[in-house]
């Protein structure tokens, strides 16, 4: 996995939006890598009734962007003396997620840097929030910043969740990458969704009791293999548990009293995606500490 050397925030200058902001540039700190930031003005036919000329939504959009400008490079000037980095600022127009996504591109950032909950409530809730929109149309890994203290303390407890579907090993690379210095548990969760499917399909107690044993003990071994202390550091462990994915990373989480998650992004897609939702997804939306999503 490459070095993360560009990294992207995008801001509406909301209490949330700061969040992601001192976390992002903390991060680019640790690793010696650039800020962008970048703020995205909507157009205003995004909202409803709008019905303005095209000359007049262009005047103000264009007036809007030379505001938001000032604001934007203000704080990048703050960033760069608190923290000591390199900080670029960029302001566009249209869609939050999409300019962010195109933008991140661009520049080839390894990492996108998200609030969990922005200025633009109505929108959000009529069409999805910025993060959770990132997520579907992104190719860089996501952190959304949920945690509320402003200083962005190091990460000291991150749950690493994988499925062992293509691209688990980035997981914890990613993590360790993010967090250094924290203890990370891999954690896999034994889905009993899958028992439930066997049992109904009339597969007896004994049958589905070996399927069990043989499922945890493979399970364990790739395990191990994923989250070795040669690749991590020493501050690894593992665990297996059972029940419904999401919930039980979150409730794990909660109970561990981690300050991170950290697990893959694309675990569906297309139809079984868009109906049921993908556990990145409810984890993301569910969790109370920061959700780190790799790519």
């Amino acid at each position: 996995m490459q070095a993360i050397s560009h990294i992207v925030a995008g801001t509406d200058f909301s209490a949330e939006a700061d969040l992601a902001v001192h976390r992002a540039a903390s991060i680019s700190k640790a690793l010696g890598a650039k800020l962008h930031l970048i703020h995205v003005v909507h157009p205003l036919d995004l909202y409803a009734g709008s019905e303005l000329s095209f000359s007049f939504q262009t005047h103000y959009q264009q007036a809007q962007q030379e505001i938001v400008k000032t604001q934007i490079d203000t704080l990048a000037f703050k960033l760069r003396e608190q923290f000591n980095i390199t900080v670029e600022a960029a302001t566009r127009i249209g869609r939050a997620h999409t300019e962010i996504s195109n933008y991140a591109e661009q520049v080839h950032a390894g990492l996108i840097v998200a609030g969990a909950q922005g200025q633009h409530t109505l929108v959000e809730k009529l069409l999805g929030s910025t993060s959770a929109r990132l997520m579907a149309v992104s190719k860089s890994t996501i952190l959304i910043v949920k945690n509320k203290d402003i200083t962005t303390p190091p990460y000291r407890h991150v749950i690493a969740a994988v499925n062992f579907l293509a691209g688990a090993e980035n997981v914890p690379t990613m993590t360790r990458k993010i967090a250094p210095d924290a203890q990370i548990e891999g954690l896999l969760i034994f889905d009993t969704n899958q028992e439930a499917h066997m049992y109904k399909a009339g597969m007896n107690e004994t049958l589905l009791q070996q399927y069990r044993t043989q499922a945890l003990a493979d399970a364990d071994h790739k395990l191990s293999a994923i989250f070795n202390e040669q690749a991590l550091g020493k501050q690894v462990s593992r665990t297996i548990l059972s029940g419904y994915p999401s919930q039980s990373i979150c409730n794990h989480a909660g109970t561990q009293h981690a300050d991170l998650i950290a697990l893959g992004k694309n675990e569906k897609s297309g139809l079984e995606n868009w109906l049921l939702g993908s556990v990145s997804k409810g984890v993301a939306y569910a969790a109370e500490c920061d959700v780190l999503l790799a790519n």
